[in-house]
Order: structure tokens, then sequence, then C-alpha cells
């Protein structure tokens, strides 16, 4: 079966206090195997627009655990559910928000793996990979799942 994303560009871009930008608005469905090729697409624009020169992997492996978490965690792989991703690029940062159709957690609730207690523990590593990778990640529980805001600068 063929993958299938779902590109829609908000109506008319206007422009933003630091210049212009790129708005898109997208969605895959919650299946493991829809990540790598969401992913790639979408990595493809940011470094042809050049919005984080030099800091895409960060971006990348940023926006890989957080789909892997709102597909794994947040939809438990339901294909029947949709991860909405909605993405803003401009001349000096990009924004990612990532939602999901979970039931929604408390981040604060995720314990540290950096701690000596949790160091042969598996989770909470991907949320610990974009606090460190990203210059601004937030959570959001919202009605219906979970939502996540990351956001990198360009560094000049």
């Amino acid at each position: 079966m063929s993958q299938r994303h779902t590109i829609r560009v908000p109506a008319p871009l206007r422009s933003h206090p630091s210049g212009p930008h790129i708005r898109l608005e997208l969605s895959l469905r919650s299946e493991v195997r829809a990540i790598s090729p969401f992913v790639d697409t979408l990595m493809h624009l940011i470094g042809k627009c050049q919005w984080v020169s030099g800091n895409e992997k960060d971006v990348e492996i940023a926006l890989r655990e957080a789909l892997a978490n709102a597909v794994i965690h947040g939809n438990h792989e339901d294909p029947g559910k949709q991860v909405y991703v909605g993405c803003r690029g401009g001349t000096d940062e990009v924004s990612i928000v990532i939602r999901d159709e979970g039931q929604g957690f408390d981040s604060g609730n995720v314990p540290d793996p950096t701690a000596p207690e949790n160091v042969k523990s598996s989770h909470g590593r991907g949320i610990y990979l974009m606090k460190t990778l990203m210059d601004e990640v937030e959570f959001e529980r919202v009605d219906d799942g979970t939502q996540l805001r990351m956001t990198k600068y360009l560094r000049k």
C-alpha cells in the first residue's frame, strides 16, 4: 500500500515579523512505517530553504522522536488515527507542532533518563533528545491528545 501525506498550505501567506516564511499543515497515518518517508520529505524542504542551515540533523532527530512518540505512545499505532504536523519556517527559524489523537500525558511525569536510577530504562529518551537538540520544546494536553511545539533557531 502506498503512503500518502496530506499537505495543505493555509490561506494567504503573510509576512512574519522576522521576515517571509512558509507555513504547512500536514498529516500522516499512525503507522511506524509512515514516519521515515514523511520526515525525509519535510527535511528535504527544510534543507532546501536553509532555515536553520547547519542544524538540520538536530531538527531531523527531534522530529523522528516526536513522530514516533505520537504514533506509538499517543495513537497506539492505530491506523485509523492521524498525527497532525504544522511546520513554519522562515529566514532564521523552524517551528514544528505535532498533535496526536491519543489520551494525552503529563510530560512532567516522564523520568529523567540521565538520572542514575534511570540509566538502564528505555523510557524518556526521546523527550530528552528533543529538549537537548531543539531550542524550545513545549508539551500541551489538548482535548483530543497531546500537542508538542518545537522550535530551532538559526545560529549566526
